[in-house]
């Protein structure tokens, strides 16, 4: 860029899919090669950083769970900075920016600076358990899909599982790993601790691992397969259709 060139502030939020490099967008694609700066997540698959041009500066911000992570606040000033000095900001998130990823916070706070901003969408996690023969809906079985966050911002278990449980739908715990054990008794306590469950942790990559069985005992399918975050917890008849 020369000095004649004037800058352009503009924040791309984008959905970097579940892990496999390949299930990204040919937008999220494109943008990529396009990026200035890219503000990366833990669970954005660092190949993609090889789509970017030489000069574009590539900035770790990754939350790794219950461990040490960047806070919000110093990446929404990173995004102002960096968007106002280089111009285009891609924000590179895991999964989908706007399903539990903080994508909208991050939008909201550049319009509030005069960022132009652009949403593109990736493939969920939850979208990734189909790799594994086990569909979000199925006709006769499942009527629905209700999505809840197995940690809240106060550490607890969404109220919303009691409701979920109650319905014909599919049950997909996000962030859930450290609450299995609760997820267990809350479904016991229903009369629902028979219902089918299963686990997939790194769902798409090749190190992706599954378990299934039944949800009272979904604390010790996840031991019995030593697996930890980042996983996906799916409760419902689907888990067992093949």
């Amino acid at each position: 860029m020369t000095k004649k060139e004037a800058i352009f502030p503009e924040l791309y939020v984008v959905g970097a899919g579940p892990g496999d490099p390949e299930l990204i967008t040919m937008k999220g694609y494109r943008i990529l090669k396009e990026a200035d700066v890219i503000l990366y997540d833990n669970l954005a698959n660092k190949d993609l950083l090889e789509l970017a041009k030489p000069e574009c500066e590539k900035i770790y911000v990754g939350k790794r769970p219950y461990s040490a992570y960047t806070p919000q606040e110093d990446i929404l000033e990173m995004i102002k900075h960096y968007a106002f000095t280089k111009g285009k900001v891609v924000r590179l998130k895991g999964g989908d920016p706007f399903i539990f990823g903080r994508g909208f916070e991050e939008i909201l706070f550049a319009r509030e600076h005069g960022i132009a901003t652009h949403y593109i969408p990736g493939i969920s996690s939850m979208q990734a358990v189909g790799l594994e023969d086990i569909p979000l809906t199925h006709r006769a079985v499942s009527e629905g899909i209700w999505v809840v966050t197995g940690t809240k911002k106060d550490g607890a278990l969404s109220g919303d599982l009691r409701l979920a449980m109650q319905s014909n739908s599919t049950v997909v715990i996000y962030m859930g790993m450290k609450q299995l054990d609760q997820i267990a008794n809350t479904y016991i306590e229903a009369g629902n601790g028979d219902m089918p469950a299963a686990i997939i942790q790194h769902a798409s990559l090749p190190k992706q691992k599954m378990v299934k069985g039944l949800v009272k005992d979904i604390a010790q399918m996840a031991e019995s397969k030593q697996l930890t975050h980042p996983a996906i917890i799916i409760i419902g008849p689907v888990v067992d259709l093949y």
